[in-house]
């Protein structure tokens, strides 16, 4: 009873009952769409403060290594200190010390009046020299200056600065290496010959370096580290770490090849994310933690948040697949209904049988496919008729041609006073037009045709006083197929006209014909004069037949191909100069084509 009394509701009801349903519910849980889009932001909000921690460390790192550069610029610039470099084992001892003392005192106030210099030390080119604080020249013996890493690669940049990364002081005297530091240094030069003199060194605090990146915090267990260009770690609160590289391939990546100033990767399945600042010695500052650990507890809210809307969804969904169940039941009908027609199936019909609005569109509908199918049955017997009409048209056509070429011909063997050889004319043109005439319908077998093209030689070779011969090759049983009338007797035609003729000698016009995978292939070639590249670009291409560019003849087989066998076909003219001309046609699916050709023909 329900159910009737429902199919009595305009469709608009139908659509709106459902509707307003189904904004109701969602509207009762609005404030739930507000938790997670705060929680949206506030995840946000986390992730910009990260990198904006991220780049006041990288600002404050970056200061610290300024005043190593600039501290070693200074040193370098300095005039005395060169002049006691190179003439360190030339000057009394008198003199020597009161270089020593000036540059200890140089290097001593530097460092003093910076509290992120730890030491400076500079070295001659035997690894004699100065440092500052408690510099042991013991220690830098033991140590083979010449082979320290950093003095190798300071001498191979000539100049540019090289840094090393973090580690205890092996020059400073005293107790046991406990001096952390991040080392620094550039060859010394003689401004007058721009020669390497001797060796710059500046180690910065390391402890002051650790402390600026480990006041940052990262979750629980998130950290800091500086790598260089090439990914190897420089500066880490773990020093087995330092001097190699980041052993994680995707957060490798990440900081070597990646632009982004924030990145997400795994560590054995677990996400991590990463931030990076680049800083103002090319090195780069990162940081790492797992995602969990900054934005765990906004996870599980979300995940409360989606979860109660999901639940109250599904019994919104139920509710509205019920009332939607009575609503699109007819709708799905009438789809499938026009589904049906888009394959073609114009008998079917609709059942929908209601009151309300689809009911109306069901019958109208149901009226349109039967005025659709009678149109369409006009429509196919109007292409029909104009069909048949365009199939008469090309075989109208040529037929005069065909007359007038002959005709011709006894025109001017009348005119000559020939009357013998235009009485043979007409009756070789009697015997043709008899051949023709005996036939109804404009289809014909192709030994038929072959038949046509032996009578027309005939009247050719009495107009031109020449012997045309005819040589046929032709595969058993393709003379039974059924092709269109003239098919190939204007090619024939035209290779007397344009090929052989102009050679004023006698001709060979030879005729292959070939059953191939179902196609059957024609190709007749004749020995005559050739034609132009220009001209057998044109003959080539089918499209000028529509453009009137070709003969009559020629137009004619485009036409008849065209009309009988749509795309099943294709024609090629190949030509030598002076060597002659072949005209290959291809039907295509000769064998199914054959009965539907017939009832053209007829």
């Amino acid at each position: 009873m329900s159910r009737k009394f429902f199919t009595t509701w305009s469709f608009s009801t139908k659509i709106i009952v459902p509707f307003l349903l189904l904004i109701l519910i969602p509207i009762l849980f609005t404030c739930l769409s507000f938790y997670w889009e705060s929680n949206t932001i506030l995840k946000k909000n986390v992730r910009e403060s990260t990198i904006q921690i991220t780049k006041q460390t990288a600002e404050s790192l970056s200061f610290i290594l300024n005043v190593g550069i600039d501290t070693s610029d200074f040193i370098s610039s300095d005039l005395k200190i060169q002049q006691a470099v190179l003439q360190l084992d030339e000057r009394s001892s008198y003199e020597q010390g009161e270089n020593s003392q000036y540059i200890n005192s140089l290097l001593n106030n530097l460092v003093y009046s910076n509290s992120f210099v730890s030491i400076g030390y500079i070295f001659n080119e035997k690894g004699e020299g100065w440092g500052s604080g408690t510099f042991s020249e013991a220690r830098l013996k033991k140590g083979h200056f010449s082979n320290q890493q950093l003095v190798k690669e300071a001498k191979r940049k000539n100049g540019e600065l090289v840094w090393q990364g973090l580690q205890y002081d092996r020059f400073k005297g005293g107790s046991a290496n406990t001096d952390l530091v991040l080392p620094m240094g550039r060859v010394l030069k003689d401004f007058e010959t721009l020669n390497n003199i001797g060796i710059v060194q500046v180690h910065l605090d390391g402890r002051s370096i650790l402390d600026t990146i480990s006041q940052l915090n990262l979750g629980k267990t998130g950290k800091f580290f500086v790598v260089d260009t090439e990914g190897r770690i420089m500066i880490d609160s773990n020093l087995d770490l330092i001097n190699k590289k980041v052993d994680n391939p995707e957060l490798y990546r990440h900081i070597v090849s990646g632009n982004a100033a924030e990145f997400e990767y795994d560590v054995n399945g677990v996400p991590y994310y990463g931030v990076k600042q680049l800083l103002s010695n090319g090195w780069i500052i990162v940081g790492t933690v797992p995602i969990h650990e900054i934005s765990g507890q906004l996870d599980r809210l979300q995940s409360w948040i989606f979860l109660s809307p999901a639940i109250f969804s599904l019994i919104a969904i139920g509710i509205g697949l019920i009332i939607a169940g009575w609503v699109t039941g007819p709708v799905k009908k009438l789809t499938q209904s026009m589904q049906l027609v888009q394959q073609g199936r114009l008998k079917v019909r609709t059942p929908v049988k209601s009151s309300d609005e689809i009911g109306f569109l069901s019958m109208q509908f149901n009226k349109m496919l039967d005025k659709i199918e009678l149109l369409m049955q006009q429509v196919e017997e109007e292409q029909s008729e104009k069909h048949h009409a365009e199939l008469r048209a090309v075989i109208h056509r040529v037929h005069p041609h065909f007359l007038y070429n002959t005709l011709s011909t006894l025109r001017w063997l009348i005119h000559s006073n020939q009357n013998d050889r235009a009485s043979h004319v007409l009756s070789a043109l009697n015997h043709l037009l008899e051949a023709n005439m005996s036939k109804s319908g404009n289809m014909i077998t192709v030994e038929e045709e072959l038949d046509i093209i032996r009578k027309y030689l005939t009247i050719l070779e009495l107009r031109y006083e020449k012997t045309f011969h005819l040589d046929l090759d032709v595969e058993s049983g393709t003379e039974k197929f059924i092709i269109p009338r003239m098919l190939l007797q204007p090619i024939v035609e035209n290779s007397i006209f344009h090929g052989i003729v102009p050679k004023n000698k006698d001709g060979l016009i030879f005729i292959r014909i070939r059953l191939s995978e179902g196609d059957l292939k024609f190709l007749i070639k004749d020995d005559g004069v050739g034609i132009e590249k220009e001209k057998l670009k044109i003959l080539n291409d089918p499209e000028a037949a529509l453009k009137g560019k070709i003969g009559i003849g020629l137009r004619h087989i485009f036409d008849t191909l065209r009309l009988y066998y749509t795309k099943d076909w294709k024609w090629s003219i190949s030509s030598t100069p002076d060597q002659g001309t072949e005209v290959c046609i291809v039907l295509k699916n000769v064998m199914k084509s054959a009965t539907r050709i017939s009832k053209q023909g007829e």
